[in-house]
């Protein structure tokens, strides 16, 4: 047996806000207050300890929405990690925020695959060397290409759009800056899970990436998956849960000798309350619940979002919502726009804010019936099943029967008769998916307007949800077939 040197490696992944506590089997779990303190404890009981967040620190809480991220980023000053990636989310205010965020961490923010396009400029720090225990352990941020999706405006921004442009990058970075004083190398990615198996099978072994640390797919594990000989793992979503290594490294043999990794859940029993935490994230909270803890209505009871591939109760809701005394047809709401997986049945502004952070504007196009058959069945491919695509919620009067193992619409029904392939139909979408219409949609832009001008047809998708709401009590949801999935 060599000279072992153990490192213990945290990491989390799309926290998306999730400061507060919540009551899980009668415990209290999650919440930054207990990820600090068990990160506090884990650094006091063990020697050489090192923390990464993997992107998506930004959205989902009003503590984060209401002061621009700005928030987020003191309070993850206080977790004092050693090295954090940038995600999706991250760019939801706008690029130029994000640098100005930047400044204000006192935190390393890497990433390799977004530059400027002008000149090609990487925007960020590509990659840091964490040197710990007499090791130096390379990280090399990399971001999922969806950020395009959210900048679409920022025509000086790019990234590298596919996971064989990201392996490249990758290598250029090794070839690089690994030298013979790089003992791990760890990608910190928000990829998504299935792409970082692609990624990970298309990396040379002489550049030595060890591990693959990724988010925003929010899986979750009970063991790391290995491709290519690389473990690869994921901690799931929010604040109650965090993934651990312990590596045993050996020094005279530049080898890992032996690893565990574990999510360990984050509650009562394994972490202690921080104070200072505590403290930070009351001043910022008792700001909020001033301005956000007030009822705007209540519900018949609660309403769930349990999966975004699937109609649900409250996807429905809200593309009613929307759809509600509207120049339009149809409603095809975001399935990710809607963040809680089950809300009500008494509704705060807090909560309207928090489940549809994204306030877009909607805009309206007009199509052909053949059109649309191609939108639906573009959007019901088989990447669909995956998370690798978007994904929508119907308003009223649609029915849409679609068998996986044919890839064929079976049923194609608005208001109870069949969609003729030369009807007309009016169909709005939030901005972020008007802004991406040909890669979401399948079916070019340029085509759709030629039936009809779009037209911006309301400035914020929160005011309607909001007036809905305060307007009508007792409001109620059902799934009731308006996307029919037959395997």
């Amino acid at each position: 047996m060599g000279n072992l040197r153990k490192i213990t490696l945290l990491h989390s992944n799309d926290m998306h806000g999730d400061f507060l506590p919540k009551e899980t089997d009668g415990k209290e779990s999650g919440g930054l207050t207990r990820l600090s303190g068990y990160l506090n404890r884990v650094r006091e009981e063990e020697e050489y300890v090192i923390y990464a967040i993997a992107g998506d620190m930004f959205r989902g809480s009003i503590i984060d929405s209401e002061y621009m991220g700005f928030s987020t980023i003191d309070l993850v000053n206080n977790l004092n990690p050693d090295v954090t990636t940038i995600g999706n989310h991250e760019v939801d205010y706008g690029v130029a925020h994000l640098l100005f965020l930047e400044k204000c961490a006192k935190f390393p923010i890497i990433n390799a695959n977004m530059f400027v396009t002008m000149n090609y400029r990487r925007m960020f720090r590509p990659y840091i060397n964490v040197e710990i225990g007499g090791l130096r352990i390379l990280f090399i941020g990399i971001l999922t290409e969806e950020v395009l999706d959210s900048a679409k405006q920022e025509k000086l921004v790019g990234t590298f759009i596919d996971v064989e442009e990201a392996a490249k990058e990758v290598g250029i970075i090794c070839d690089n800056y690994r030298t013979v004083h790089t003992d791990m190398v760890v990608l910190l990615t928000h990829i998504g899970f299935e792409k970082d198996k692609k990624l990970a099978e298309l990396l040379n072994p002489e550049w030595g990436v060890d591990l693959i640390i990724g988010g925003h797919s929010h899986t979750f594990m009970e063991q790391p998956e290995y491709v290519n000989d690389i473990p690869i793992v994921q901690a799931g979503t929010g604040t109650g849960i965090i993934g651990r290594f312990d590596i045993s490294y050996d020094i005279d043999d530049h080898v890992i000798d032996h690893l565990e990794w574990q999510c360990v859940p984050v509650n009562e029993d394994t972490a202690p309350k921080d104070p200072i935490m505590e403290e930070l994230l009351d001043s910022y909270r008792t700001k909020t619940d001033k301005k956000y803890k007030r009822v705007i209505t209540r519900w018949a009871r609660k309403l769930t979002h349990p999966s975004r591939e699937q109609e649900t109760e409250m996807g429905n809701l809200y593309a009613d919502a929307i759809q509600w005394e509207s120049s339009f047809d149809i409603m095809m709401m975001g399935s990710g726009s809607i963040r809680k997986k089950e809300l009500g049945p008494v509704i705060e502004y807090q909560d309207v804010v928090e489940n549809t952070p994204f306030d877009d504007q909607i805009w309206m196009v007009e199509v052909t019936g053949a059109q649309f058959r191609r939108m639906i069945q573009h959007v019901l491919r088989d990447e669909a099943w995956t998370g690798d695509t978007e994904f929508y919620q119907y308003s009223k009067g649609v029915h849409i029967v679609y068998r996986k193992s044919t890839h064929e619409i079976e049923t194609f029904q608005f208001n109870g008769e069949d969609i003729r392939d030369d009807q007309r139909l009016k169909i709005a979408f939030q901005s972020y998916h008007y802004l991406n219409f040909d890669a979401f949609l399948g079916v070019p832009l340029a085509e759709v307007a030629k039936n009809r001008k779009p037209r911006m047809v309301a400035t914020s998708l929160q005011n309607i949800v909001e007036e809905y709401f305060a307007t009508n009590n007792n409001l109620d949801a059902h799934v009731e077939g308006r996307l029919v999935i037959l395997e």
